[in-house]
């Protein structure tokens, strides 16, 4: 029987990691989240969004027969290392195209396996059977629970340089879609880019229109959020250097400035534009 992509579970965003003992945590890697499915007709790999990609991952598809599955659908992370050790999203992107023997499958569900839906049994009964599958050792790897307490684990991936966190309840059943049954903590990270402008309406909470500096590719707004001082001298600056808006970003409610300046933004870490992002302060590019 060939076996059908199944929507993934996605998690819930949330601001702090969920207590107790009824959750098993995990690292949220930086990479493509996909799907293993074995069946008569071969070993396929899935994106999120239902696409083969099979020929992207050669390797990884051979090596999907070290699970021993007759049939099988795994839920997981397609992840390439750095020199840190820390899963790479930049880096992943390139390996899919030149290093395929850089790549790794991080396993973390298991919905199907030699005949049998697995979606119905508790997450600790599907992973315990999925962690029995995989050899230690191989590109095919166990996302392994991490110990210890929600809030300590949480700061120590921070303090890694990790994106954050995946919370599952143990008891949970897996259902496509977005679930309040897994939730992911995101850790922050700050950085500089290049402050395009700022969007002011009357009422409403002011943003900064932010670039890659190294690209000019906008990126996101961020919220002004920084002290009475910093707020103010921002405003003068804008007034002072009034600029024109980039090719394609007309919006009548943004004041553009000159190019010149850099902001330095809080915001989600491991995300391709600015997610929950904040303007911490700015200076122009000779430093002051």
């Amino acid at each position: 029987m060939r076996l059908k992509f199944v929507a993934p579970l996605m998690p819930t965003l949330v601001e702090q990691p969920p207590e107790g003992d009824d959750w098993i945590h995990e690292v949220k890697f930086d990479g493509y989240r996909s799907q293993i499915i074995i069946d008569e007709d071969g070993t396929r790999v899935h994106t999120r969004n239902g696409l083969d990609w099979s020929a992207k991952y050669r390797d990884l598809v051979k090596e999907a027969a070290s699970l021993g599955a007759e049939s099988a659908i795994v839920d997981g992370e397609i992840i390439v290392l750095n020199a840190a050790g820390l899963s790479d999203f930049a880096e992943l992107r390139k390996a899919i195209t030149s290093r395929q023997q850089d790549l790794y499958f991080v396993a973390f569900d298991l919905l199907h396996l030699n005949g049998h839906d697995l979606r119905g049994m508790a997450l600790e009964d599907r992973r315990e059977i999925l962690a029995g599958m995989i050899e230690p050792g191989g590109r095919i790897q166990f996302s392994e629970p991490l110990p210890g307490e929600a809030k300590a684990i949480y700061h120590v991936l921070d303090k890694a340089g990790l994106e954050g966190m995946v919370s599952k309840r143990l008891d949970s059943k897996y259902r496509s879609g977005l679930s309040t049954n897994w939730l992911k903590a995101k850790c922050y990270a700050i950085d500089e880019y290049e402050l395009l402008g700022v969007e002011r309406e009357s009422g409403k909470p002011a943003f900064a229109l932010m670039a890659d500096r190294a690209t000019g590719r906008y990126v996101g707004s961020a919220f002004i959020n920084s002290s009475r001082p910093i707020r103010e001298r921002l405003w003068k600056r804008v007034q002072e250097h009034v600029g024109t808006a980039p090719k394609g970003m007309e919006r009548p409610a943004t004041q553009w400035v000159k190019p010149g300046l850099v902001g330095r933004v809080k915001h989600l870490r491991g995300e391709e534009n600015l997610r929950h992002a904040s303007l911490q302060d700015f200076r122009d590019k000779d430093g002051t």
